[in-house]
């Protein structure tokens, strides 16, 4: 029986029959620019998104503020729902942010935060429907599909490597 050590070659043989594999060492223009500038870049353009969407934020909250002088005039139920839906819109937003400051933090993106702002921004749909005229099959497609975001949010929540358990 031979060695199984004898079928293989060694590294150094390696090198000496494929002239393409290069010394371990410097790294070339593509490893720097993939492990450096990317990244930096990235990072950069998600801080200007997270600081993008804070002044749109801050312009809804002052807009909402602005528009409770409307009561005297339009009336309460009319203003009362448009900050209803404004008030779920920066909801969304926050989630949104949120998704981005983690992705700063850990590098990726978890399914938990996906599956958060989906449903805020589900919920806000629906609670908009209230407002307006609506079907009986759009409402219950939405309901349809909160639920089984809720049920994969709790499944994805269970099964988290970082926190096992906690919802």
């Amino acid at each position: 029986m031979s060695n199984l050590a004898e079928k293989f070659p060694r590294p150094e043989e390696i090198s000496s029959i494929h002239p393409v594999v290069q010394e371990i060492g410097a790294p070339g223009p593509w490893e720097f620019l993939a492990d450096t500038i990317y990244p930096s870049l990235v990072r950069l353009l998600t801080g200007l998104l997270i600081v993008t969407l804070c002044l749109w934020m801050l312009a809804g909250v002052v807009d909402m503020v602005l528009g409770l002088r409307e009561i005297l005039t339009a009336g309460w139920a009319s203003v009362a729902e448009h900050a209803i839906i404004k008030a779920l819109i920066m909801l969304a937003l926050l989630e949104v942010i949120r998704t981005l400051q983690a992705y700063l933090k850990l590098g990726r993106v978890r399914v938990t935060f996906i599956l958060d702002t989906a449903l805020v921004v589900l919920i806000g749909e629906l609670m908009g429907l209230w407002f307006k005229e609506y079907d009986v099959e759009k409402v219950m497609l939405g309901l349809g599909t909160i639920v089984t975001l809720v049920i994969l949010r709790i499944a994805t929540a269970k099964s988290s490597p970082e926190s096992p358990g906690v919802i």
